[in-house]
């Protein structure tokens, strides 16, 4: 499976549900793990990069 940013079931950019899509895991696991670093300083800027970079899904 490609790694693609999906059209429904996301809440902002739909990256972590990518993330979750792609590797199989919960996408509340995978956003937990965005809050945790974000409250470190780091989860921001690597959702905004993989925002950027991850193409969405066709139609």
């Amino acid at each position: 499976m490609a790694l693609v940013r999906p059209r429904r079931g996301k809440l902002i950019g739909g990256v972590c549900a990518a993330l979750a899509a792609r590797f199989g895991l919960p996408k509340v696991l995978v956003r937990l793990g965005f809050v945790v670093f974000g409250l470190v300083g780091i989860g921001e800027l690597v959702y905004i990069a993989l925002w950027i970079l991850i193409p969405k899904a066709p139609v």
